[in-house]
């Protein structure tokens, strides 16, 4: 009997140590795969000086001890020729606070009117055309006044990939949306049924794609900041942990990221502790701050920087972002749907 209890014990251990050298090769092979290099990068078609301009962005270190932002880069490359860099589809920070494991996600407009450096002024949604990563990380960084460490870029295929193999998501659609797109042979076409919806990835690229309506691009960025909150719910379930070999097997073809092996391990087990269900969601620039003018004939948002940047660092604070000057409040935050009247 005791000979019995000891080999299973044995066994268990094998088991156990075979199990976690799979994760760690898995997830080693996962890192190497999806870290930028130049001659695997997905942005061949910008030039040397393109990427590397004297007056680029050196992404800063982070030890892990101070906040993390995060770029979250999403292009729409269909119909591209071989070698062209696609512009934007979706911009996305996500920041995290080591200390307090307090977590924000900020969607950027894309028709944000900014100053590109090197480019002048533009959309926003340009930055990653011209310059690749780096340029897009230096563009956000000045328009929020945060240090950007970190990018991770995908496209259609990616967030397909990654939704179903988390096995989709389970979500509420807040109304019917229906849109025919013939530039694509109508591959994404758009076509829901509200009410509560399991989405596989190609629907849940429709949901989160969906802009023609009358809040455009506003209700979209908060369509997938929401739908982002579900997925990182949904990563930190057990389940999804057993599944991590496959899902990272999944969609290593469609990534690409500056994170090293070891920084991808520290910023992982911080988004595991992260508080998801307290997670403050915002659209930047945020309602309440937007002037909407007019640039070569065509209609584009702005915003003053200034206040912008005073906007997050109350966030960040944990004060009323709104509030008067020299009054504190509690935590508000908005979801930012409605457009400011031009000014």
């Amino acid at each position: 009997m005791v000979r019995t209890i000891k080999w299973f014990f044995i066994s268990l251990l094998l088991l156990l140590l075979a199990g976690i050298g799979y994760f760690t090769y898995s997830f080693v092979q996962f890192a190497n795969n999806i870290q930028s290099h130049p001659e695997t990068t997905k942005f061949g078609g910008l030039t040397p000086k393109q990427l590397n301009m004297s007056d680029s962005y050196t992404p800063p270190k982070w030890e892990g001890n101070s906040r993390v932002n995060v770029l979250i880069l999403g292009g729409d490359s269909r119909g591209l020729k071989k070698n062209e860099v696609p512009r934007s589809d979706s911009i996305m920070v996500a920041s995290i606070d080591p200390v307090t494991k307090k977590a924000y996600l900020f969607s950027i407009l894309r028709d944000t009117y900014v100053k590109i450096p090197g480019h002048g002024e533009d959309r926003i949604n340009t930055a990653l055309a011209v310059g690749g990563p780096n340029l897009a990380m230096r563009t956000v960084s000045d328009l929020l006044g945060i240090p950007i460490q970190y990018f991770f870029y995908t496209d259609f295929k990616g967030f397909i990939a990654l939704t179903d193999a988390i096995g989709g998501i389970d979500l509420e659609v807040e109304k019917d949306m229906k849109y025919r797109d013939s530039e694509d042979g109508h591959e994404y076409d758009i076509d829901l049924k509200k009410g509560m919806q399991h989405l596989d990835g190609k629907m849940a690229l429709q949901y989160v794609r969906f802009r023609h309506d009358a809040m455009s691009d506003f209700s979209r960025t908060e369509r997938q900041r929401k739908f982002l909150q579900a997925v990182a719910q949904k990563m930190q379930t057990t389940g999804s942990l057993i599944r991590l070999p496959k899902i990272l097997n999944s969609i290593d073809p469609y990534l690409e990221t500056n994170l090293t092996t070891t920084d991808m391990l520290k910023l992982g087990s911080l988004a595991f502790e992260a508080k998801t269900e307290g997670m403050v969601s915002q659209q930047i620039p945020p309602s309440e701050l937007l002037i909407e003018k007019r640039v070569g004939g065509a209609e584009v948002l702005s915003v003053n920087r200034t206040k912008l940047q005073d906007y997050i660092k109350a966030l960040f604070e944990g004060r009323d972002p709104l509030a008067p000057a020299g009054k504190e409040g509690g935590n508000k935050s908005t979801t930012g749907t409605v457009p400011a009247k031009k000014q």
